[in-house]
C-alpha cells in the first residue's frame, strides 16, 4: 500500500513513534550497557574482566549457546518430519493429527514445564509407574539438568519448525520436484537438492525463534536445572543476590548474544541464495498404499497425539487434586474440585487472575495503538529514518524476557527529569510496560503487513468523495486492516496473559500475575492448586483464540449466511 503523508500528518506520528522506541526501548539498553562500564564513577572494564575471569560465569555463557543450539537440533529433528508426514502423505485422520500437533502452543511456558515436572519428574506419574513396573528401588530416571531442558525445550519449541515447514509446503511447487525427476535424478538427490533448499528461509526463521526463545528460557531451567547455570538464571540470582553490576554484564553479554545470532541469520537470508520461482503448481498429497502402511501410519499418528495430550492431561488430573496429599504415591489419594471453588470466590487467589487480565488487556491496547501508527509509517518509503523505525520495532525480539526486564528495573529506579527516568520500580505500571515493550515486534508486524496488502484506491476514492482522513482511516483502512491487527493483538495478548520470565524479576506482592503465583502454589507444595491456575490459564488462551476467530469469521461471512 502507498499513501504518501502529508508533513503533518508525518511529524504527528513520527514524534510519539521514534520517541517511545527511543525511550522504551533504545535507551534503558544504552543506560545498562553505560552502567556496566562504570565503577566508582568512572570507566573501567573490571566488571567485564571478572565476568570473563569467572568459570562460573563462562559456564552459564557456555551453557546457554550449547542448550540453545540443542534446541535448534532436536527441535528440527522432531519439527520437520513431522511437518512432511502430516502434509505430504494422506492417511486416515491426518487432518486431525495435524492440528493437534501443534497443541504445545497452547501451554505457558511456566505451565508446561510444570505439567512436565508433574509427569516425568522424580515424583512424576510415569516416573513413579515405571519404576512399581519395574520393581526398582529408585525411579528408572531423574529428570535434571541439561538433557531435562533439552527435553523440555524439544517438546514445546518443535512447534515453530513444524508450522513454518507446514507452510512452506503448503506454497512448494510441485513442478521443481517433478522436473528434476523427469531429469533422472534420485528422490534422495531430489529432496537435498530441490527440496531443501527451498524450504531452507522456512526452517531459518524457525531456527532464529527457537533459538531466542531457548537463549530467553527461564522455566525450565529454573525448574529442571538441577544447579546448571544459564545466562537467564544467572541475571536472577546476581540481582537477587545485590550483585547488581554482575547482573548488569551478564544482561549486556545475553543481549549480544541474541543480537548477533539475530543479525547472522539475517544476513544468511537476505542473501537470497536459496530463493527459487516457480510456476505455482500447488504439491498434492500422496495417498499411502498398502494396508499395512496405512495402518501403520494411523498408529503412529495416535500414539504422537497421546503423547503430546499427555501433559494437558496430567494437568487437568492433578489440578482436582487436594493440596498437601500427593507425596510418593503413583497418583494422587484424594481429589477435590475446591481447588477451582478457591479460584472463582477467594478474593485472595482471584486476584492473580483478575491482574493477568488487567496488564494483558493495558499492554496489548497500547500494543495496537502503537502499532497502528508504527505500521503506518514503516509503508512509506520516502520516509528518512524508516530502517532505524524498522531496526528499533524488531529489537524486544532479541531481548529475553530477563533483560527487559532488569532494563526497566535498572532504568526507571529513580525519578530523575533530566535523565528521562521515572520511578516505576515497585509500582502496578512495570509489568504492563515490560509486556508491551516485549510484544512490540508481534503486532508491529502484523499490522504492517496488512498495511503492504491494502489498496490504496480506495483510500483516495472515499477523500475524492469529501470523506475526511479520519473517516477513511475509521470506516475504510481499519476495517480492512482487522484481521492483520487482530492476528497480532491475540498473539500479544496471550503471550502477556502468560508471561513469567519477565514478571518473575519485576513484579510487586499486589501485581503478581498467575504465572508468579503458579510457582508460589509449587513452593509451598501446593500442586493441586497450582495445576488449577495452569488449567484455567490455558483455557483462558484457548478461549481468546476461539474469540478472536470467532468474530473475524463474522466479520467475513457473506450478508445472509
Amino acid at each position: 500500500m502507498r499513501i504518501s503523508l502529508n508533513p503533518r500528518s508525518a511529524l504527528l506520528l513520527v514524534l510519539p513513534v521514534f520517541g517511545l522506541l527511543l525511550w522504551l526501548v533504545l535507551y534503558p539498553n544504552l543506560f545498562v550497557l553505560w552502567r556496566s562500564l562504570v565503577g566508582d564513577d568512572r570507566f573501567t572494564l573490571d566488571h567485564y574482566a571478572a565476568f570473563l575471569s569467572s568459570p562460573s560465569q563462562m559456564e552459564a555463557l557456555g551453557n546457554s549457546l550449547f542448550i540453545s543450539l540443542g534446541s535448534v537440533l532436536l527441535s528440527a529433528l522432531i519439527g520437520v518430519p513431522l511437518a512432511f508426514v502430516f502434509h505430504r502423505f494422506d492417511f486416515p485422520g491426518r487432518r486431525i493429527f495435524a492440528a493437534l500437533a501443534s497443541l504445545p502452543v497452547l501451554l505457558p511456558p511456566l505451565v508446561g514445564v510444570i505439567a512436565f515436572l508433574f509427569l516425568y519428574g522424580e515424583s512424576g506419574i510415569l516416573t513413579r509407574s515405571l519404576q512399581v513396573l519395574l520393581g526398582l528401588s529408585e525411579p528408572p530416571f531423574s529428570l535434571r539438568g541439561i538433557p531435562a531442558i533439552l527435553w523440555v525445550h524439544a517438546y514445546t519449541m518443535y512447534v515453530y519448525f513444524y508450522l513454518f515447514v507446514s507452510a512452506a509446503l503448503k506454497r512448494l511447487d510441485e513442478s521443481l520436484r517433478e522436473a528434476s525427476l523427469s531429469l533422472g535424478a534420485s528422490r534422495t538427490r531430489t529432496f537435498l537438492r530441490v527440496t531443501l533448499p527451498v524450504l531452507t528461509p522456512a526452517m531459518v526463521g524457525a531456527a532464529l525463534l527457537t533459538f531466542m526463545t531457548s537463549m530467553a528460557s527461564f522455566s525450565a531451567p529454573y525448574i529442571f536445572g538441577g544447579g546448571v547455570r544459564v545466562l537467564s538464571l544467572q541475571i536472577y540470582n546476581s540481582k537477587l543476590n545485590g550483585d547488581l553490576e554482575m547482573a548488569l554484564v551478564e544482561t549486556v553479554v545475553l543481549t549480544l548474544v541474541s543480537l548477533l545470532f539475530l543479525i547472522l541469520l539475517q544476513r544468511y537470508e537476505a542473501t537470497g541464495k536459496y530463493r527459487a520461482v516457480g510456476k505455482g503448481a500447488s504439491p498434492s498429497l500422496r495417498p499411502l498404499r498398502g494396508k499395512g502402511l496405512r495402518l501403520g501410519m494411523a498408529v503412529l499418528g495416535i500414539s504422537a497425539v497421546l503423547f503430546l495430550l499427555l501433559p494437558h492431561f496430567t494437568l487437568v488430573l492433578i489440578s482436582f487434586s487436594q493440596d498437601g496429599t500427593w507425596t510418593t504415591q503413583i497418583l494422587p489419594p484424594r481429589y477435590t474440585a475446591a481447588n477451582y471453588g478457591r479460584l472463582l470466590a477467594d478474593d485472595r487467589f482471584l486476584e492473580p487472575i483478575l491482574n493477568s487480565l488487567k496488564m494483558a488487556t493495558l499492554a496489548t491496547a497500547a500494543n495496537l495503538a502503537f502499532a497502528l501508527a508504527a505500521g503506518w509509517l514503516l509503508i512509506q518509503r520516502k520516509l528518512r529514518g524508516r530502517r532505524l523505525l524498522s531496526a528499533l520495532t524488531l529489537l524486544p525480539w532479541a531481548l529475553p524476557g530477563t533483560v527487559v526486564a532488569l532494563n526497566l528495573a535498572t532504568t526507571f529506579s529513580i525519578s530523575d527529569p533530566l535523565q528521562a527516568r521515572v520511578l516505576l520500580v515497585g509500582t502496578f505500571w512495570i509489568l504492563p510496560l515490560a509486556y508491551f515493550i516485549r510484544n512490540i515486534p508481534l503486532v508491529v508486524r502484523a499490522v504492517q503487513a496488512g498495511f503492504e496488502q491494502l489498496d490504496p484506491n480506495l483510500h483516495w476514492a472515499a477523500r475524492s468523495l469529501g470523506a475526511s482522513w479520519f473517516y477513511s482511516l475509521r470506516r475504510i483502512l481499519l476495517p480492512l486492516l482487522l484481521p492483520a491487527a487482530a492476528a497480532g493483538s491475540m498473539l500479544a495478548f496471550v503471550t502477556a496473559l502468560g508471561e513469567f520470565v519477565s514478571s518473575i524479576v519485576i513484579y510487586t506482592v499486589d501485581s503478581r500475575p498467575i504465572s508468579v503465583e503458579i510457582l508460589s502454589q509449587l513452593r509451598q507444595f501446593n500442586f493441586g492448586s497450582a495445576a488449577a491456575y495452569g488449567v484455567l490459564l490455558i483455557l483462558m488462551i484457548a478461549a481468546v483464540f476461539l474469540l478472536f476467530g470467532r468474530t473475524l469469521d463474522e466479520r467475513h461471512r457473506p450478508a445472509g449466511q
